[in-house]
């Protein structure tokens, strides 16, 4: 049981890798209200809401995956050495920025 290896999880996700996500969805919710405000009369509001319904539900799970496909791959676990394990273990019980994960 003393014999497991520790490990350090680092997150090295920015800003700048979701980026261009978050933008290419905005530019999906403007293109969907122009299409909401080009449907707009008094005998097509119902096919308004719908194009609006529609394209926030069929591009909500796709955003969905691509933010966490992009966390998951920004997550690393790194090896510890002992002398590094225990050093840490003492300074994470007081810090609480590092986090370790046994296996």
């Amino acid at each position: 049981m003393e014999n497991q290896q520790k490990y350090r999880m680092i997150c090295t996700l920015t800003f700048g890798d979701i980026y261009g996500q978050i933008i290419v969805w905005l530019g999906v919710i403007f293109i969907s209200l122009a299409s909401t405000l080009a449907l707009w009369s008094s005998t097509r509001q119902i096919y308004a809401f719908a194009t609006v319904a529609i394209v926030l539900v069929l591009s909500l799970p796709f955003l969905l995956f691509a933010f966490v496909t992009t966390l998951f791959n920004h997550i690393e676990f790194v090896p510890m050495e002992q002398t590094e394990s225990s050093k840490s273990s003492n300074r994470a019980k007081f810090s609480g920025k590092t986090a370790q994960v046994p296996s």
